[in-house]
């Protein structure tokens, strides 16, 4: 597949990946790029979405053409069901889900596995990071919900002093999940390295602008992992 990426012309590789020989098993789309580095990254959705989220398929487009291979997966709730949240109960089954995909990646590169979300997705990876620090190396965490809209008191943060994983995080400014102020805050909770990436004008969803913000974030993490 030839795209134009923020000017970008880069051969992208796309194609649906499944395995199904594992609990719970991997469903998605893998992102081939180019020039692969050895690097891949596991991207995931928020509570709303799915993997063919637009945001998700934008921010694979820019890392692979990077050089990162990228699945972009469907959590197990999502595969469970079309639409609607996930149900109670289903996160410890999500956050098994990404570690399958994770294993997945590692029959496919011989480097380093990244995990990265949006929302949910991402509170997720971070999640099964603090509990098992050699699942990633890295995360990519996309609008974090730091708490419910107009809750700021129930906060999302009870993992982050037993997260190890380097995070770089991207917040829009307008994020009603989490100020920038809140989220600059919370983040000196976690022991690792870690990094803001503010977006100005954006909201919870990250849409404005998608090519040029895929770009922006793709860069950012690249950079940040080195």
């Amino acid at each position: 597949m030839l795209r134009l990426y923020n000017g970008w012309m880069e051969l992208l590789a796309v194609e649906p990946f499944v395995d199904g020989t594992c609990d719970p098993p991997v469903r998605g789309f893998l992102h081939r790029p180019a020039s692969p580095s050895s690097d891949a990254l596991v991207l995931t959705h928020s509570a709303g979405a799915d993997s063919q989220s637009p945001l998700l398929i934008a921010v694979a487009q820019g890392l692979a053409a990077l050089g990162l291979t990228v699945l972009r997966c469907d959590l197990p709730f999502r595969q469970m069901r079309p639409h609607g949240p996930p149900g109670p109960g289903s996160a410890a089954r999500d956050r098994d889900g990404l570690r399958q995909a994770a294993m997945a990646l590692l029959k496919i590169v011989p480097g380093r596995i990244f995990l990265g979300g949006h929302s949910y997705g991402g509170r997720q990876a971070s999640m099964l990071a603090a509990d098992d620090p050699a699942v990633a190396a890295a995360l990519l965490l996309l609008s974090y919900p730091l708490h419910p809209p107009r809750r700021p008191s129930q906060l999302r943060t009870a993992h982050f002093p037993r997260l190890r994983v380097p995070s770089l995080f991207a917040q829009g400014t307008r994020d009603e999940f989490a100020s920038v102020e809140e989220i600059t805050s919370a983040l000196q909770l976690i022991p690792a390295p870690t990094e803001l990436l503010v977006v100005a004008g954006e909201g919870h969803s990250l849409a404005k602008e998608l090519p040029a913000l895929a770009a922006r974030v793709s860069t950012a993490f690249r950079e940040f992992v080195g």
